[in-house]
Formats: C-alpha cells, sequence, structure tokens
C-alpha cells in the first residue's frame, strides 16, 4: 500500500448519501483510516481526538460552514484541506483558497478526479525531504568522496579532516572559479578569520597532498597569486 493511502482522512459532508459515495470510493483506492462528521462541531471533535492527516470539507454545513470550520481548525492544526461545494462562484473559490484551503472542487465532480487531487496533495504535503548526497568527482587519479569524507589514491584511502573537507566542499561549489582567501576563510572559521591566512596555506598544502600527484607543482587545486585558490575538476561520478 502507498503510504500516502495511509493516512487519516476526515470527510465533513452533511448529505450521507454524499458522504458513502466519497467513503466508498477512497476505500476502492485504498485509503482505510476513513472519519465521517456531518456537521462542523462533529468535525472539530474529530480533528481533536484522532487528528487527520487531510480534511475534505463541504462547504454547506447545518451549524455554519466550510469556511468558517476551516477557520477554527487553522487555530490548531495545518493539515491539508480540500473544499467541496455546489457554489462554484469566483468569490467563493477564492475565499476558500485564500483561507488556506489546498484545493476547490465544484459539484457535481468526478470522484477518481477527486481521490487523484488528494492523492497530489497528500505527496506533496507529507513527501519526505530530499536529502542531497554530497558529490564524488575525479581528479586524475584521485576520486574524492565528499558524503564520506574521503580521498581515494594508488589504492590508498585518506581521510579528510573536518577543515579539509569545508575547504574542499567549498572549492567544489565553485569548481573553476577562482575561490578568495577571506571567502574560504570564512567558510571555515566564520565571521571571526581574521588572522587565518597563514593557517589556510598549511591546509591547502595537506590537501594537495592528498589530492595531487605531485603536490609541490599541483595540477588540480591551484594558487592564484593575490587572490585565492581555483579548483580544476575535470570529472563527475
Amino acid at each position: 500500500m502507498e503510504e500516502w493511502k495511509q493516512k487519516k482522512v476526515l470527510i465533513v459532508e452533511d448529505e450521507l448519501e454524499i458522504r458513502n459515495m466519497i467513503d466508498g470510493f477512497l476505500r476502492k483506492e485504498g485509503f482505510a483510516r476513513i472519519f465521517h462528521a456531518g456537521t462542523c462541531k462533529e468535525a472539530l471533535a474529530v480533528c481533536a481526538s484522532d487528528k487527520p492527516d487531510v480534511a475534505i470539507l463541504d462547504v454547506m454545513l447545518p451549524d455554519g460552514d466550510g469556511f468558517g470550520l476551516l477557520t477554527s481548525i487553522r487555530r490548531f492544526s495545518q493539515i491539508p484541506v480540500i473544499f467541496l461545494s455546489a457554489r462554484g462562484e469566483d468569490e467563493d473559490r477564492l475565499l476558500g483558497l485564500g483561507l488556506g484551503a489546498d484545493d476547490y472542487i465544484v459539484k457535481p465532480f468526478l470522484p477518481r478526479e477527486l481521490v487523484l487531487r488528494l492523492l497530489v496533495i497528500l505527496r506533496r504535503v507529507y513527501a519526505p525531504p530530499q536529502i542531497d548526497r554530497l558529490p564524488v568527482f575525479q581528479l586524475g587519479d584521485s576520486t574524492i568522496d565528499l558524503e564520506a569524507a574521503s580521498v581515494t589514491r594508488d589504492q590508498h584511502e585518506y581521510a579528510l579532516t573536518a577543515k579539509e573537507h569545508a575547504l574542499l566542499r567549498k572549492l567544489y561549489e565553485n569548481r573553476g572559479r577562482i575561490v578568495t582567501s577571506d571567502a574560504l576563510c570564512q567558510s571555515v572559521w566564520g565571521d571571526d578569520y581574521y588572522g587565518y591566512e597563514n593557517t589556510l596555506m598549511v591546509h591547502m598544502r595537506r590537501i594537495r597532498e592528498k589530492i595531487e600527484p605531485c603536490p609541490s607543482t599541483p595540477e588540480y587545486l591551484l594558487t592564484v597569486r593575490g587572490l585565492g585558490y581555483k579548483l580544476l575538476v575535470k570529472e563527475e561520478l
């Protein structure tokens, strides 16, 4: 079962026939955790007790309207909301979306369309954050893995220290361009970087010892006199 279909869905609709129809289509699509409410009061009670992950709200309800209900829900929850309404005027649609609804569907509607829109919203709201892996790149015979903080050369693996890693990452992010000594120092030591220029030179020499075949005549980590350093990357993995 898709993880999105394990989310708890609240249907707020005073017409039992429509509520059961929506319930049936959701269950047919694989949703199983479905809660019902026929009034604003019942909906708020379900929100408090069962904490749904998404709500489908009818606009016209016996003890109020969906707009007021959404305003009440927003006082304690930011769950996504889809409005269902026979009122298709632009003013109503804009009011609902302006209150923070994620979608507004006018009755009569295609049940399949409701399910698809619901899935789109669930994927958008509850998708896990994308974690970008740090790059792996090649400098001649040296393979630099910023994720593992390591350099592999001649079948030997060399660990990067925290400062070496920070410097290489800054240089890689600006590969092919000059990075000033001040910018490199700031990336490692923060705003209090003054006076670290000589220390920076030491770290650069140690990085070259790990990545360059001949550190005294570097091919990839170049010094740009009076400015800073430049990393030349020819191959990315």
